[in-house]
């Protein structure tokens, strides 16, 4: 994957930072308890994962990594939600062909 240029990457920071506060919480809110944890795994999978109990973890990360990590995870949440309406489909189609009317 090519890397993004200095303005590609500042018009997707301008983009995220035009969102509402609204948007911003809807967009990030999964819609299923199953997205939630997958989407948790997918974080915990990219930065790491000790039990708090024990470890007194502090990440550090410059600003290019974590634009990095900004973009990998709204990927992942466009991937994920895709994946969930695709189910849905899915399961209704299958719900129709099982019951014919």
């Amino acid at each position: 994957m090519p890397e993004a240029t200095e303005s590609e990457t500042n018009r997707l920071w301008e983009y995220v930072q035009s969102l509402s506060p609204e948007v911003v919480e809807q967009l990030s809110r999964p819609t299923s308890p199953e997205a939630r944890q997958v989407m948790e795994r997918n974080i915990i999978g990219l930065l790491g994962h000790l039990p708090a109990e024990h470890f007194h973890v502090q990440i550090t990360v410059d600003r290019e990594n974590l634009g990095r990590l900004l973009a990998s995870a709204m990927v992942s949440g466009y991937f994920l939600r895709n994946a969930e309406q695709r189910y849905a489909l899915d399961h209704c189609f299958a719900l129709q062909e099982s019951n014919p009317s």
